[in-house]
């Protein structure tokens, strides 16, 4: 790995590197980009690239609309599916002020601070994402349309499952660029697919899920259709998830333990943390209107409640052994901005060692079938984004979290794309016209 700024100009000249692409994450989530040649390179690293901040969904106001983009060395990727003449490589940026200082919309700085903060606990996070998408057929003037690719079912083969090419060139792309994939397979809806890999640091999870999702949606584009990553796409179909994985390190070891002889007090806290806060944190997991028609059916969850094993909870612990001991949380989906999403979900669980908090008693039942003795005594997770943002609204949590001005932008753009959505008289053609396309 190149880490350095030496390293990587050195890499630059010597690999016939045409195009450097300076990437970065609008208060959304909506990945973003600059080229510049490799003669800039040097200054991009020392200044930084300019780019007008008031142009990009939930920065700067005019008056304020210079903010300056610097690569951090330690993620340039080569873009395998670009010329293999005139390389094409990425980096991932922080975003400056013109004084230097980090601008206070960029959220990959927030999810490392957040991290920054959790290391003074003695323990640390890795994180990993099981990001599930569909494939639908494009029209003949390659616009996206909501015919699946396939009409394949769970762990299907072909001929019902058609997309097993288009994951297998994900996956060789996705090793070309230092990703390493460990499963893909048909998920249960029609056209839906799921490529998991390998677990990380959070910083650098949040990273590879942005760039796989830009491979997906590049590799699919090339092959005449088109990936969404969209909650709901279609309604009566399953949900596509973004279940996050967590276990919790200590001196390079992973001491997730929960249940058996092992078992782990800082471990119960953490998921005791994650319960407790998940109501105030959902607006950053379950982002867009169409997030809380997923939620409750297909296995996502829809109360707050944890087991081992079981599908139908909030959070479940799988069955692993060693590295892979860990908590599964369910309820996210793809539409959420990764470095929010990390950050108030490890911020959560920081919060339950701190406050030594206890776990409530697992309930393993299947929730979509429950008596009402069961499930009326469980709280639920929000019924829709005007409910979520809300309780964001009354959270200090999230205030010691993230900053005034993010916290503000964030509650202001998600109550107008509300307001925009509850005034359409019909929410499915307004659903495809503004949210399918993007996600």
């Amino acid at each position: 790995m190149r880490t350095t700024i030496e390293e990587v100009l050195e890499f630059v000249k010597e690999n016939d590197v045409k195009f450097i692409r300076l990437s970065f994450c609008d208060l959304l989530g909506e990945q973003k980009n600059i080229s510049i040649m490799p003669d800039e390179l040097p200054r991009a690293f020392e200044h930084g690239i300019p780019f007008d901040a008031h142009a990009v969904n939930g920065f700067t106001d005019i008056t304020k609309s210079d903010l300056f983009l610097v690569p951090d060395p330690t993620t340039l990727s080569v873009l395998p599916w670009r010329p293999q003449q005139g390389r094409v490589v990425r980096f991932y940026c922080s975003i400056r002020n013109p004084d230097g200082s980090v601008f206070w919309g960029d959220t990959r700085e927030i999810l490392k601070s957040v991290v920054n903060k959790t290391r003074k606990t003695g323990y640390s996070c890795m994180i990993g994402a099981e990001c599930e998408f569909y494939l639908f057929i494009t029209n003949e003037n390659g616009e996206p349309t909501t015919i699946p690719f396939d009409n394949g079912g769970y762990l299907n083969v072909y001929p019902l499952d058609k997309g097993e090419n288009i994951r297998r060139e994900v996956c060789l792309c996705l090793e070309e660029m230092g990703i390493r994939p460990e499963t893909s397979h048909h998920e249960r809806g029609p056209g839906q697919n799921e490529i998991d890999f390998k677990f990380s640091d959070a910083v650098n999870s949040a990273d590879n899920l942005i760039t796989f999702k830009q491979v997906v949606k590049s590799i699919a584009a090339r092959n005449g259709l088109f990936a969404s990553f969209s909650p709901k796409p279609l309604p009566e179909k399953s949900g596509s998830g973004l279940h996050i994985n967590i276990s919790l390190m200590q001196n390079g070891q992973n001491v997730f333990r929960l249940g058996g002889k092992e078992h782990s007090k800082v471990s119960e806290s953490f998921v005791a943390g994650v319960l407790q806060k998940i109501l105030e944190i959902s607006a950053f997991l379950n982002p867009i209107p169409n997030s809380y028609e997923r939620l409750g059916a297909n296995e996502a969850p829809k109360y707050v409640s944890w087991s081992h094993g079981n599908r139908s909870q909030l959070i479940r612990i799988p069955a692993a052994h060693d590295e892979r001991m860990r908590m599964e949380l369910r309820s996210p989906d793809p539409a959420a901005n990764p470095y929010l999403a990390f950050a108030v979900v490890l911020a959560a669980g920081f919060f339950g060692i701190e406050n030594n908090l206890t776990l409530p008693e697992s309930i393993n039942v299947d929730l979509y079938e429950a008596d009402e003795s069961i499930i009326g005594t469980l709280p639920r997770l929000p019924e829709n984004l005007g409910h979520a943002l809300r309780l964001v609204e009354k959270s200090d949590f999230i205030k010691n979290i993230m900053n005034e001005q993010v916290l503000e932008s964030f509650i202001n753009l998600k109550t107008i794309e509300l307001q925009n959505f509850n005034r359409a008289a019909d929410k499915r053609k307004f659903y495809l016209e503004n949210y399918f396309k993007v996600y």
